[in-house]
C-alpha cells in the first residue's frame, strides 16, 4: 500500500452490530409510539435498555434484549428501526455498516420470517448510509426448521450489495456447540451464501475451529482463538477475519482480564482483526469510542488503526465495487502519520 495514503480517522465501519442491541431510548420511544405502547420514564427506560460497567454477568446483559424484541414484532417497527439505526450510524461518522438480526425472533405476533426480512429491506431503502443485512440463525434445542427457513430466505434475497449479503449463527454458544450446526452451514455452502459464525466467545477455541471447517469467512468475536497456537496460525494462513468487540467482551465477561485482551497480539501475528460494537445501545458505546478504548487500553497505533479499518473493508460482505469506494473514502493522499 502507498504509505502516503492515510485513513480519515473520523470515518468508520461496523461489521458486527445486532439490530435489537442498537435500540436506544429514543428509538424505543419511536417504536412504542407507532404501536400505542406505553414505556416507563426516561431513567427506568435507559436502565432496561443498557448495562454499565457494573454488569454482573451475561444474564444481566441479555435482559436488555427483552424490551427491544417486544417492540420489533411488526413489519412497520422493524422497517423503522433499521432506518433509524442506520441514520444514527451515519450521524456517528460511519460510511458502511452491516446490521444483523434473526428473523425467527420477530414472529411472536404473527409475522413470518419472510415478512420480517422484507420489512428490514424496506428500512434500508430509506437510508443514505450503505448498509447490508446479515440474517442470523439461532442456537437452540428445537428450532432446526426455523434455522433452515432463515437459510432459505438468505439464499432467496441474497445480493452482492444493498440488501441481504450473508448468514450468521448467534445465541448461547456455551449451551449449543457450533459442531451441532454442520447441516445448517452445509445448506448455506450449497446455496452459495457467505457466512460468519459467532464462535470463541462463550465457548473455546474448538468452536472457532469448527466454524472455520464449516467455511466461515469471518468469526464473530473469536477472542478465545488465543487458546490454540495452531488455530491462530491456521486462521492467519486462511485469512479468516475476526469481528472483535472489546467492550462487549468486557461487559459480558467473555474476557475477565482485559489487560490480557489479545487484539494487539492478534494484529502482530497477522490475524485479520476488525473492530466492532456488537450491541452499541446496550453497551452505551459507538464505534468511535471502541477505537478510543483500544488506543488507551492497548496502545493501538495509528498504523494498527489503519489496518483495522482496511481489514473491515476487505472483510465486508459487499461487492468489490463497494469495497473500492469504501477504501477510497477511507484514504486520502499527501499527508503523513
Amino acid at each position: 500500500m502507498n504509505e502516503n495514503k492515510l485513513y480519515h480517522a473520523e470515518k468508520y465501519i461496523d461489521l458486527h452490530l445486532h439490530l435489537d442491541g442498537a435500540v436506544t431510548p429514543a428509538i424505543a420511544r419511536r417504536l412504542a409510539d407507532m404501536q400505542g405502547i406505553e414505556l416507563p420514564a426516561d431513567e427506568e427506560l435507559a436502565d432496561m435498555l443498557s448495562v454499565g460497567e457494573d454488569c454482573r454477568d451475561l444474564n444481566d446483559f441479555l435482559r436488555c434484549f427483552e424490551l427491544p424484541l417486544s417492540l420489533l414484532q411488526t413489519a412497520e417497527a422493524i422497517s423503522e428501526c433499521v432506518y433509524l439505526t442506520a441514520e444514527e450510524l451515519r450521524r456517528q461518522g460511519l460510511i458502511y455498516a452491516e446490521i444483523r438480526f434473526a428473523p425467527q425472533l420477530h414472529t411472536d405476533k404473527g409475522l413470518t420470517q419472510e415478512q420480517a426480512v422484507k420489512a428490514a429491506l424496506a428500512g434500508l431503502e430509506r437510508t443514505e448510509l450503505p448498509v447490508n443485512l446479515i440474517l442470523c440463525c439461532m442456537r437452540g434445542a428445537d428450532n432446526k426448521a426455523a434455522n433452515l427457513e432463515t437459510v432459505r430466505l438468505a439464499g432467496k434475497y441474497l445480493v452482492k450489495d444493498g440488501g441481504v449479503t450473508a448468514l450468521d449463527l448467534a445465541g448461547a454458544e456455551g449451551l449449543f456447540p457450533t459442531a451441532d450446526y454442520a447441516d445448517i452451514f452445509a445448506e448455506a455452502r450449497a446455496a452459495g451464501i457467505p457466512f460468519t459464525i459467532h464462535a470463541g466467545e462463550a465457548d473455546g477455541a474448538e468452536s472457532v475451529r469448527r466454524a472455520i471447517e464449516f467455511g466461515a469467512a469471518r468469526i464473530g468475536h473469536g477472542v478465545r482463538i488465543c487458546e490454540d497456537e495452531d488455530l491462530m496460525a491456521l486462521a492467519a494462513e486462511k485469512g479468516i477475519y475476526l469481528e472483535m468487540c472489546p467492550t462487549s467482551n468486557r461487559m459480558t465477561h467473555a474476557v475477565e482480564d482485559m489487560s490480557a485482551y489479545p487484539l494487539k497480539d492478534f494484529l502482530a501475528r497477522g490475524l485479520k482483526v476488525t473492530l466492532n460494537t456488537d450491541d452499541p445501545a446496550i453497551e452505551n458505546t459507538t464505534i468511535a469510542e471502541e477505537f478510543d478504548y483500544v488506543r488507551k487500553a492497548f496502545g493501538i497505533t495509528s498504523e494498527e488503526e489503519r489496518t483495522l479499518l482496511e481489514n473491515s473493508v476487505e472483510a465486508a460482505f459487499t461487492s468489490d465495487e463497494r469495497k473500492a469506494m469504501l477504501m477510497k473514502e477511507l484514504l486520502r493522499e499527501g499527508e503523513s502519520l
